[in-house]
């Protein structure tokens, strides 16, 4: 074995990753920075003409920031010398991404109604907590293996944790939407963060154990083929992909059922590279989606906001007028939110994003729009896709088949999510109350995308290491 040398310390540092932080922390200063400035102005205690660098906040202003930035370097550090070899492009994205969440919970919170001024403090705690969480997970989870080994368990416990949020709604109205929160003490979580989780390892561990069974016919009635998997795969896929829906139906969260239906069509296409599998598949979700239509007025209250017209206003009867500011009312003002911003937005501090209903959580990417503009939904779509990007990737590196479809799956929950919030809060899908990714308020979400995360560079480490021959 080769001696330690410092040398062989600073070769082996990760300097990507460390060079990635930079520029990413540099816009949250910039941005933090823009949001005090423009606090003081709004106050009056600034006057536009006078503004000028005696004017820069303080340390003590920058704190929030300042934070992420130091938890985010050291987590760099310790990498750096337990796994070196780990990919190191994902977590200088999501620390962006969760910084970005950070600065817009700061900005969002003392102008909610009423004002919450911890808001921001509360989500700087999350993301503590999630990378706690996601460190916990890397050291942990040090054989991918394990989790094959046990999936059975981790698929009942994330359903038994929803059954007991579903005992906790059965009082509630079927024709309103609840909410899959289990509250212990003073914390409020979402059991089904962790449940599509759970569900990922169930289906990359079943089908990575039954990949031979795709090579045989497909689905038969009689004679009949159908363009489904075989029917021992399809049966127990759909088991677990029915149980979890039949959860959701009763608590009301139609995005959690579409996002773990979408979950299910991805594994498959996965696991058997089939495409007439998904289009089977989306072809059974017309018609639950109709059956749905008929059977709930909340399902039928989310579809009447995609046909409203915003554009043409002027022309309103006063029935469009009352469904804006009622039953529309949280769309309306997004998509006012969003157009207001233009191409370069508002600025971080200068817009009202606030007067978008649940704009901490819902609907985040319309506050980032008012205030950042198209230029900045964009480069934040780029970052998305880039961290989409690197956790394929990782899935392609990988040596086995379980890594390979939990890695897939896994990066799959993000692309998933991200395009149904961002579809619903641009009028495209009916919106949900889903949270996108890093960027909304909520510490169940935030846990979560870094357990996600733990696992992602867990399973490049423990691949260049096999590849190496040091595993």
């Amino acid at each position: 074995m080769a001696r330690q040398t410092p040398f062989n310390t600073i070769k082996r540092y990760r300097w990507q990753e460390f060079g990635l932080f930079i520029i990413p922390f540099m816009i949250l200063l910039l941005a933090m920075t823009q949001l005090l400035l423009a606090r003081s102005v709004r106050a009056g205690l600034i006057p536009t003409s006078s503004l000028s660098t005696k004017n820069l906040p303080t340390i003590q202003g920058l704190i929030p920031v300042l934070g992420i930035i130091i938890f985010f370097f050291a987590i760099n550090f310790l990498l750096s010398f337990t796994f070196p070899r780990a990919d190191q492009v994902l977590l200088p994205l999501v620390g962006l991404l969760s910084g970005i969440g950070v600065l817009m919970a700061l900005r969002i919170g003392p102008n909610l109604f009423p004002p919450d001024p911890t808001l921001g403090t509360r989500q700087l705690f999350w993301v503590v907590l999630g990378l706690v969480t996601f460190l916990v997970t890397l050291f942990g989870l040090r054989r991918i293996e394990w989790l094959k080994n046990t999936y059975y368990i981790w698929a009942i416990l994330g359903i038994f944790m929803v059954g007991i949020t579903l005992a906790h709604s059965l009082r509630a109205n079927l024709n309103s939407p609840t909410h899959d929160q289990l509250n212990i003490g003073p914390l409020n979580l979402q059991p089904s963060e962790l449940l599509k989780i759970f569900l990922v390892i169930y289906f990359a561990a079943y089908l990575s154990k039954n990949l031979d069974e795709f090579a045989g016919d497909d689905f038969r009635i009689g004679s009949i083929h159908l363009p489904l998997p075989p029917a021992k795969i399809l049966i127990n896929l759909l088991i677990m992909l029915g149980l979890a829906l039949l959860l959701f139906l009763g608590i009301r969260e139609l995005g959690l059922a579409l996002l773990i239906y979408g979950i299910f069509l991805c594994m498959i296409y996965l696991g058997s590279g089939k495409l007439r599998y998904v289009l089977s598949g989306l072809v059974i979700f017309f018609i639950l989606g109709f059956i749905g239509y008929a059977l709930f007025g909340y399902v039928r209250a989310r579809f009447d906001v995609l046909g409203f017209d915003v554009v043409n206003w002027q022309k309103w009867s006063a029935a469009d007028q009352d469904f804006a500011q009622n039953s529309g009312l949280q769309i309306v003002q997004g998509l006012l939110a969003l157009s207001s911003g233009g191409i370069i937005g508002a600025g971080i501090g200068l817009g009202h994003p606030t007067f978008v209903p649940v704009v901490q959580s819902d609907m985040i990417f319309t506050a980032l729009g008012e205030e950042l503009g198209l230029a900045g939904l964009f480069a934040i779509l780029g970052i998305y896709l880039l961290l989409i990007y690197r956790g394929f990737r990782i899935a392609m590196e990988t040596t086995d088949t379980f890594s390979k479809l939990l890695a897939s799956g896994l990066t799959s929950i993000f692309a998933i999510q991200t395009i149904i919030i961002i579809a619903g809060n641009m009028k495209i899908l009916p919106l949900t109350g889903i949270p996108l990714p890093f960027l909304s308020y909520g510490g169940s979400s935030i846990i979560a995308n870094y357990i996600i995360v733990g696992i992602l560079l867990r399973i490049s480490h423990n691949t260049v290491m096999e590849r190496e021959g040091l595993a």
